[in-house]
Formats: structure tokens, C-alpha cells, sequence
């Protein structure tokens, strides 16, 4: 064997080497990437789910005669701006993720007023309608929490993967990006006052 020929094959064996980490690190990637992707349509499909049980929700308060106006009008306009913020989870970003997160949240505060504010109306608390559609409400609820959860189980190993070292590399050369999680909604944290009104 030629003396020339030993330095060329370990060059060709460390090439090859090289291009089957980098294929075996952006195929996992992409896979990962696309399990993420996924995630985050189960979680628009929830909240899509949400907004549209709101609209018969509001619709079917409407009936009641004496219903306080603000109420429903803050309901809808919540619900219109939670519509409004979309997102692409390929280019997700913590800021994206928080105006959507803080949408939502608007929506979920409202949406408790006007159920509060309900109780004061004997008529629409025993309206078939209005119970079904509270309960269909609560699933969707206990969905969008799950898809959330999913997501950020999608995203755990996505990050990992796209994080360490010396993957972080091979990750700046083909532009895969760590991806935000979903967190807290604004003011999780504080103790939910509850009151009853025995008059």
C-alpha cells in the first residue's frame, strides 16, 4: 500500500464520519421538529374548539333578557382578539408564545366573568342549553390543558437534542432553533378568591 494512500483514507473516513453525524443529527431533527409542529395544532384545534362553544355560549346568554351588555361585549371582544394571534411553530418565538399566551388569558378572564355573573340568573342557570354547553366548555378547558402539556412534552426533547453539545453546532448550521414552552398564564400564581353570596 501506497504511503499516500493512508492519509487519504482516514481523511475519507473522517468525512464520512462527519456527513453521517450531521445527516443522523438534522433527520432527528426534522422529526423532532415535526412532532412539535404537531403539538402545536392540537393545541390551536383546542383553543379553535373554545372559541367556537363561546360564540353559542354568548349567544345563548343573549337570551336573557335583563344580561348585563359589558359583560357579553367583553366576552366577545376577548374572543376576537384570541382569534387574531396566530402563530407559525416553526419560527416560534418566546414573544410569540407570550402575546398568544396573554390572548388566551384575556379570553379565559372573561369568559370566568361572565360565568360568574351568570349566578345571578336563576332562568339561564337551569337552561339545558346554556348547562350543556358549560360542560362542553369545562371538557375543552381540560383539553386545552392537555394539549398544552403535549406541546410542551414535544418540545423537551426537540430542545435537548437541538441544545447540546456539540449537536449545538451541526443546530446554528442548519437553523434549528431551541423553541419556548408554554408557561403560566399571567397571575397563575396568585390564590383565586372565591365568594359566596348567601342573600
Amino acid at each position: 500500500m501506497k504511503k499516500w494512500l493512508i492519509p487519504v483514507l482516514i481523511i475519507a473516513v473522517i468525512a464520512f464520519g462527519v456527513y453521517r453525524w450531521a445527516v443522523g443529527f438534522n433527520n432527528t431533527a426534522v422529526v423532532l421538529n415535526e412532532n412539535v409542529s404537531e403539538a402545536w395544532g392540537n393545541v390551536q384545534t383546542s383553543y379553535q374548539r373554545r372559541n367556537d362553544l363561546i360564540g353559542n355560549l354568548v349567544n345563548t346568554v343573549k337570551g336573557a333578557a335583563d344580561f348585563e351588555k359589558s359583560t357579553l361585549e367583553a366576552v366577545i371582544k376577548a374572543r376576537s382578539e384570541a382569534t387574531k394571534t396566530t402563530i407559525d411553530p416553526s419560527n416560534i418565538t418566546p414573544e410569540q408564545l407570550q402575546e398568544f399566551n396573554q390572548a388566551q388569558g384575556g379570553l379565559s378572564s372573561a369568559l370566568s366573568r361572565l360565568l360568574v355573573t351568570v349566578e345571578r340568573y336563576p332562568e339561564l342557570k337551569s337552561n339545558q342549553n346554556f348547562l350543556k354547553l358549560q360542560d362542553e366548555l369545562t371538557s375543552t378547558e381540560n383539553t386545552i390543558q392537555t394539549a398544552r402539556t403535549r406541546y410542551n412534552e414535544a418540545i423537551k426533547p426537540y430542545n435537548t437534542h437541538v441544545k447540546t453539545f456539540p449537536n449545538s453546532v451541526l443546530a446554528g448550521i442548519f437553523n434549528f432553533e431551541g423553541k419556548p414552552y408554554f408557561d403560566a398564564e399571567a397571575g397563575a400564581e396568585k390564590p383565586v378568591e372565591v365568594e359566596f353570596d348567601f342573600k
